[in-house]
């Protein structure tokens, strides 16, 4: 018997969705940049598309817009889909099902701090960098370390997804199924009560290495917005 399709918070579909889909358009926008300006380490003979960095650079502000409202979701709603204490310990146990669950753990982890690597490095690099040849400056070379470890872990995540949840759980984040409960009507309120109970939910999540992961990103996530404005003035 096929199994039903799990329900998903309304507001966790409309910031996956949103943030999934950014995400994907700039890595298949970066990986353009790279294939028009660079092709080093191998690339593909499609037509050239001159205002690829301009496009690819929108996106890519729309992206530092939405993220943080990502990752905050992530690491407090969403924390039990993220690093856990004993997901290191638990890659032990190949094959079993807590591998593959601590697997798309580490992976969503490793995909929330390679994106603010990706969007510290993209806000740092200068537009006439590429056009003019210059293609050893080392925000360069972290904007593309950043873009192969998103697309590795994009790929675990899509994979461990179909592997622990199956078509359901890929079919759940698409359905516009809403409770009564989950309604855009109670967001502020519960915005309100988890404000309120910030210390308390986040001593009852007892994960110390994951707390850490969160600073860095906040960090980060400020990093990118400021350091630019910093670094022109």
């Amino acid at each position: 018997m096929s199994r039903s399709a799990p329900y998903q918070p309304l507001l966790l579909r409309i910031l996956h969705g949103v943030s999934g889909i950014l995400a994907i358009a700039a890595i298949i926008t970066g990986f353009l940049v790279y294939n028009t300006f660079d092709g080093r380490f191998g690339k593909i003979l499609i037509p050239r598309i001159n205002a690829i960095i301009d496009i690819h650079g929108t996106i890519a502000v729309f992206f530092l817009f939405v993220f943080p409202a990502i990752a905050l979701y992530s690491f407090h709603a969403g924390n039990k889909k993220l690093l856990q204490q004993d997901s290191l310990q638990n890659l032990n146990q190949v094959g079993r099902p807590i591998w593959w669950v601590s697997l798309q753990r580490i992976a969503n982890t490793l995909m929330l701090i390679a994106s603010v690597f990706a969007l510290i490095s993209g806000r740092m690099m200068q537009e006439e960098w590429l056009p003019t040849g210059e293609l050893n400056h080392i925000w360069y070379y972290l904007h593309l370390i950043a873009w192969v470890v998103m697309v590795v872990c994009l790929a675990i995540h899509l994979l461990m997804s179909s592997k622990v949840g199956g078509l359901p759980l890929l079919i759940s984040m698409f359905l516009l199924k809403v409770r009564p409960e989950d309604s855009p009507s109670n967001w502020l309120r519960r915005w309100r009560d988890w404000w309120g109970n910030l210390s308390e939910n986040l001593e009852a999540g007892n994960n110390l290495l994951l707390r850490v992961v969160e600073v860095m990103v906040v960090v980060g996530i400020l990093t990118a917005f400021l350091l630019p404005l910093v670094a022109g003035g």
